[in-house]
């Protein structure tokens, strides 16, 4: 989290801009978005009357295997053209395959593309390894509480829901292939006896999935799982194999032939295939990190004259986000319109 120039901890309708990074804030209090609650991640398969749970999903896993096999493909290739390019200029000093062959029979070459490919696959590991041994977030709406075990073994952290803290972020990522925009939803839990921030970062594809994605949560801890939209067909979550081919089938459906060939075929030919998407499955077949005992006694249904209820002022404040949606404005707009500076 970059250093509030408010000096204060930030709330909703906050806005910074850091190295590039456009981040706004959508909690504390948590208002309405105007955008339609909907999880990429599938969080609500895991949402029942008492909680909800916020974890990596499959789509998470497969992403980051087609990117690593991506990467270690475009080396590779980078390799060969090389090796193909200096025998063609070579070719008068010895014979055009015979230079191909001595430049791939390298070494160092292989050891480089080696290591990188082991750097790859200790990440993906390492990731495996974090869901086997860290629980996820636990929304708990009729306490409206958020619990967070920081690392394997660590007291569980208790925050109230409406001092969560959640902000979407807009900016590029630089690699040394190209350069990419770059949107993540991120939630940050306070500890109120250290002050320390504990921060969870969910990498999405659009700056309007980061928003779906905390609105899902914002709904159902505000309306419960009845607010949640219904969950697609396990085999066509996002990091399948039928959801690969579904999206195969899209594209061929809606772009010119040779925009297929080379904008989805070629592309996904480099990711592995449908390689990642059954190493995805791998890890989501894995079991799960537990609860402590102190959580689940914590996640046990209430009576419901001991629910909690929410705060006057974000029901007052929540209020005016709805009557500004009704008169076609958005989120940013009253924002701007709330903290513009007097005349």
């Amino acid at each position: 989290m970059p250093d509030s120039k408010y000096q204060r901890l930030p709330h909703a309708g906050d806005f910074e801009q850091v190295s590039g990074t456009q981040i706004v804030y959508l909690s504390p209090k948590p208002l309405p978005t105007g955008v339609e609650a909907y999880s990429y991640r599938h969080l609500h398969r895991d949402a029942n009357e008492v909680y909800l749970d916020f974890g990596i999903g499959r789509g998470n896993f497969e992403f980051m295997a087609r990117c690593g096999i991506a990467a270690v493909m475009g080396v590779v290739s980078c390799v060969v053209m090389t090796a193909f390019l200096g025998a063609w200029v070579l070719r008068r000093l010895e014979p055009f395959w015979e230079g191909v062959y001595d430049f791939l029979a390298s070494p160092p070459i292989w050891g480089f593309i080696g290591l990188l490919a082991l750097m790859y696959v200790v990440i993906f590991c390492l990731a495996v390894r974090q869901v086997s041994v860290q629980p996820p977030i636990r929304f708990n709406r009729q306490r409206r509480e958020v619990a967070m075990v920081p690392k394997k073994g660590a007291a569980p952290q208790y925050v109230p829901w409406e001092e969560v803290i959640a902000c979407v972020s807009a900016g590029q990522l630089v690699t040394e292939y190209a350069v990419m925009p770059e949107f993540k939803l991120m939630i940050g839990l306070r500890d109120a006896q250290s002050g320390n921030v504990l921060w969870l970062t969910v990498a999405c594809g659009s700056l309007r999935g980061a928003v779906a994605e905390w609105e899902a949560i914002r709904v159902y801890m505000e309306e419960g799982p009845a607010a949640l939209p219904a969950p697609p067909p396990e085999e066509f979550e996002e990091g399948t194999v039928a959801f690969f081919h579904m999206a195969r089938l899209g594209y061929r459906d809606n772009f010119p032939w040779l925009q297929y060939v080379f904008g989805f075929l070629f592309v996904q030919a480099f990711g592995g295939w449908t390689l990642p998407c059954h190493l995805s499955n791998w890890v989501n077949n894995r079991p799960r990190a537990m609860f402590p005992k102190g959580v689940r006694e914590w996640s046990r249904p209430l009576p419901v004259d001991q629910h909690a209820v929410p705060s006057e002022a974000l029901l007052k404040e929540s209020d005016e986000v709805r009557k500004a949606f009704r008169r076609g404005q958005n989120l940013l707009d009253y924002f701007k319109v709330k903290f513009a500076a007097p005349a």
